[in-house]
């Protein structure tokens, strides 16, 4: 879950894929804030999504892949901004459960609503990919989104 800790370790990620003008991986599995921690948790959805403002001002590529699960503050802040947003099959994604969300529209949702699959189906996700060929997708979205200016080892693509 996301507290004051985790906050501050995306934080510096960000910090450190701008101050090196490389490009930001992330991945996220988690059951959403930590409400014991109050404000200081809420704070981090703010804190990550504007440093991640300012990677994307810099058009520095920026990758979210979500595990299962990811819920919570993390979805409704860094996990939902990357450049490209992979997710593993069957990965359970949303802000809030199944429940909360029928009371709150009143309405019927759809079997499977918030499984990786659905995601994708309805445009909030741009693969769906195993752990087994993760590595080999990051890499060719990387070659299309990043072009170095020979300041990273070309080892990098192997």
């Amino acid at each position: 879950s996301m507290g004051s800790v985790v906050g501050e370790r995306v934080a510096r990620a960000i910090e450190r894929s701008l101050d090196k003008k490389i490009p930001l991986i992330i991945i996220s599995a988690s059951g959403g804030a930590r409400m014991q921690e109050g404000i200081l948790s809420l704070m981090q959805m703010a804190k990550t999504s504007a440093l991640l403002a300012k990677l994307d001002d810099e058009n520095i590529p920026y990758i979210s892949v979500l595990t299962n699960p990811t819920t919570a503050g993390v979805m409704a802040s860094y996990a939902s901004l990357g450049d490209i947003i992979i997710a593993e099959p069957k990965a359970l994604l949303g802000f809030a459960g199944p429940r909360v969300i029928q009371q709150t529209i009143g309405q019927e949702l759809p079997p499977g609503f918030q499984s990786s699959e659905f995601f994708q189906e309805h445009g909030f996700l741009d693969a769906v990919v195993s752990r087994k060929v993760l590595k080999k997708n990051i890499v060719l979205f990387l070659r299309y989104l990043y072009r170095p200016a020979d300041n990273i080892p070309s080892k990098m693509f192997d």
